[in-house]
């Protein structure tokens, strides 16, 4: 008995400690990268056409030598607050884990310490993106994979250098057009059939 408890705190301990390290904060991340976005205020972007190009380079007024143990960036498209209201799918939350902000991922890199030469990536807008408005978000993993430092195109509010992109409605001239071209064929094809058939029947009953 005394065995099996021992076992039974041990394994507890660690579901902890994983639970404990698991669970990082937004609030106790340090704003150690500047990010900057080609978009701008208000622009409206299409979904699936336009690009933005996203760059990032270390705050070394923040973040000197902070950055020793950055191994990736990951790049994110985040709802800004006007488009999170009433939308409990978008819900910010201080645990990273829970946090619905950042749903779109734009890109992964290895982190490049370069001596303040900013980074940069264009990203084509993808198909999927639903219309709202947005903002991007850089967050510096660790070899962990654990968030340890982030930046963003807007401020802390997220009430500045906002962008909105515009989804594909789903409709296009072409499919209208054929949808058109097979109704008419098919109340055509329906009257000439019901002609024959009169047609046919005409004999029958003289």
């Amino acid at each position: 008995m005394a065995a099996r408890g021992v076992v039974v705190a041990l394994l507890l301990l660690i579901f902890l400690a994983r639970t404990c390290y698991g669970t990082v904060l937004f609030s106790s991340l340090k704003r150690t990268i500047d990010v900057t976005a080609s978009s701008t205020q208000g622009q409206v972007l299409k979904a699936g056409i336009d690009k933005i190009t996203v760059t990032w380079v270390l705050n070394k007024t923040v973040a000197t030598g902070t950055d020793s143990a950055y191994k990736t960036i990951n790049l994110k498209l985040c709802y800004a607050p006007i488009s999170q209201k009433d939308r409990a799918w978008r819900k910010t939350d201080d645990k990273l884990a829970r946090d619905k902000t950042c749903q779109q991922d734009i890109v992964t890199r290895t982190y490049e310490a370069s001596n303040g030469i900013a980074q940069s990536f264009q990203w084509v807008i993808q198909r999927d993106v639903p219309t709202a408005t947005y903002f991007v978000r850089a967050y510096a993993h660790d070899s962990n994979d654990v968030e340890v430092g982030y930046g963003q195109t807007t401020d802390a509010k997220k009430s500045i250098n906002l962008f909105e992109i515009q989804a594909i409605s789903g409709r296009h001239v072409s499919l209208d057009i054929c949808s058109i071209c097979f109704s008419t064929f098919s109340v055509v094809s329906l009257l000439v059939f019901f002609y024959i058939e009169k047609k046919r029947e005409k004999p029958r009953n003289e």
